[in-house]
């Protein structure tokens, strides 16, 4: 089928000679009430209607195969299934939809609405959602209909009196079936003119002195996931692209749709609920000759343990890496086994791709790459100077002429506070640390602050050490990440004891158990270390970062 591969251009040039010209002369033209609803996917609708724009599987054997055509019409009978249970213009709405087809219909109708969408993880307990509830003001809960997931929230709201509708993919008591409603609604729908620089999209981000923070985007964001997907991921109209991840997590909004459509790739969803089967990937690679590949380096580390000389991987062209540093002998050994040489991507919830191995620069294992055009990220001293080569400092994004680069995220909702401790000197600090080399390459070097990076998961110590607080054993407690083999990070929490508990096994295991029960599972500690005290600055705040040297310490002295 022909495709008109210069819908981009719509919006910006697409043909560089080269990262330089890229970094110089890259700009994004846009209409100021643009809306991704109508401007994107309705626009290829009408284009291309027939094209494929979401291939989906599960590991049932289901398949849907979706196109731009279907996604408008679902979205519209999405938007008017909203409206009939009394969502609008502003109102807030969280999803927990893993990586049901769904979810991209729910996501479409919302911005087309102007209502603001959270996409949320399915792991959350009924304390976590009772906080977003109330923290965002959300109007309606929409889920898949499981037990799990239902359990938490009818719980939520139970706490909360019901304080806001409950919605399901299906029948259940006490929910809405908004999959029955939104098939019975018409899929007639007339463009809603709408403030572009409102909210459209936020999530929930884990922080290291609070619980978690709201990052919140305007309607523009979208287009700052072009440079990810145009010139990170290197896509175009024939590909058929995958990023690891669930939907509640803003590497979705990376990998997942914004940017992916923009080129008019087709996007790959694999929807399991089982553990992970590294072998899945690999198979399903093959089978629906995939040609673009992003994942966690946890996801390459399962990888490479495996024989691939089992599968044909030929379709790939382009294997993409990010989340947390990638060790370079996984660099090493993803390239002896397939010959595709990975490149890296650094970002945050708060943006765009920041800091990338594009699709011109040659990759340095262990390095990110370069710096990405209309986000400038570069390297700088505590006075807010440009660091040297070679000298570390913190990686910041300058606001040239007091403008918001495109992309990066307005405020931090409710809490102006926290943005300003962010923002600020005309640069937006991100709190990474990290040095650039001769040649514009900048290196990580670690967070400024705690946040654990564990399996493509952020894990603030702040949530888990509140967890660990409710247990009757626990007097005070530090979460900090120690260094794993596969998961990048682990979580351990060194725990001093209340009076009359003594320390063992068991208890380690019940402390555990009780993390998984009192918030998201995949926060519990896998490490708990049992103390008499904690190390403190004299003002009494727990100085992790001396745990974490003293662990490091022991572990070079085990590996000498």
């Amino acid at each position: 089928m022909a495709v008109d591969e210069e819908f981009l251009a719509r919006f910006c040039n697409t043909k560089y000679d080269s990262y330089e010209d890229f970094y110089a002369n890259f700009k994004v033209t846009y209409p100021a009430d643009f809306n991704y609803g109508y401007d994107v996917t309705d626009a290829l609708a009408a284009l291309h209607p027939a094209k494929t724009a979401l291939v989906w599987c599960n590991d049932l054997g289901e398949e849907r195969i979706l196109t731009f055509a279907e996604i408008k019409r679902q979205s519209d009978k999405y938007c008017n299934a909203l409206r009939a249970m009394g969502v609008g213009t502003g109102d807030v709405v969280m999803v927990m939809l893993k990586r049901r087809y769904e979810f991209w219909f729910f996501c479409i109708a919302a911005h087309k609405l102007g209502a603001v969408l959270i996409p949320a993880t399915h792991m959350l307990k009924a304390k976590d959602i009772v906080y977003r509830v109330e923290a965002a003001h959300v109007k309606m809960v929409l889920a898949v209909n499981e037990d799990a997931i239902c359990t938490e929230i009818t719980a939520a709201n139970r706490k909360m009196g019901g304080a806001f509708l409950q919605a399901a993919l299906g029948q259940r008591d006490g929910f809405a079936d908004f999959a029955a409603l939104a098939a019975q609604s018409s899929d007639a729908w007339e463009r809603v003119q709408l403030d572009s620089k409102k909210p459209m999209l936020a999530y929930f981000t884990s922080g290291t002195t609070g619980m978690p923070k709201i990052v919140t985007h305007d309607f523009y964001y979208p287009l700052g996931h072009i440079t990810t997907a145009k010139f990170w991921h290197g896509l175009g109209a024939d590909d058929l692209h995958l990023t690891v991840a669930d939907t509640g997590w803003a590497k979705t909004a990376w990998g997942k749709i914004y940017g992916q459509w923009m080129c008019e790739s087709a996007l790959f969803v694999y929807d399991y609920d089982s553990r992970f089967h590294p072998t899945d990937f690999l198979r399903l690679i093959d089978q629906y000759k995939i040609t673009s590949f992003c994942a966690p380096p946890t996801i390459y580390r399962f990888l490479i343990k495996e024989d691939l000389r089992q599968y044909s991987l030929k379709s790939l062209r382009s294997c993409t890496i990010a989340g947390e540093p990638l060790n370079p002998e996984v660099y090493e050994q993803w390239l002896a086994a397939t010959g595709h040489k990975l490149r890296e991507g650094f970002g945050q919830t708060e943006g765009p791709v920041m800091v990338a191995t594009t699709v011109w620069t040659q990759p340095r294992p262990g390095s990110m790459g370069k710096s990405i055009a209309g986000i400038a990220c570069d390297v700088y001293d505590a006075q807010g100077r440009l660091c040297e080569p070679g000298e570390e400092g913190e990686m910041c994004i300058p606001y040239a002429d007091g403008q918001r680069p495109l992309g990066l995220f307005m405020t931090y909702l409710g809490e102006p506070e926290r943005y300003d401790s962010v923002v600020y000197g005309g640069l937006y600090h991100t709190g990474d640390s990290a040095w650039r080399d001769e040649d514009g390459y900048i290196w990580f070097k670690g967070r400024n602050d705690d946040i654990i990076k564990s399996s493509g998961y952020r894990i603030g110590p702040f949530e888990v050490e509140s967890a660990l607080l409710e247990h009757p054993a626990v007097k005070e407690s530090a979460i900090t990440g120690v260094p794993d083999p596969v998961r990048g990070l682990s979580v351990k929490a060194t725990v001093v004891l209340a009076a009359g508990w003594e320390a063992s096994d068991a208890l380690a295991k019940e402390l555990q158990e009780h993390v998984k029960r009192t918030t998201a599972p995949y926060k519990y500690p896998r490490i708990i270390e049992f103390v008499e005290e904690l190390p403190k600055t004299i003002s009494g705040k727990i100085r992790r970062v001396e745990i974490r040297q003293n662990d490091e310490r022991q572990n070079d002295a085990e590996n000498a």
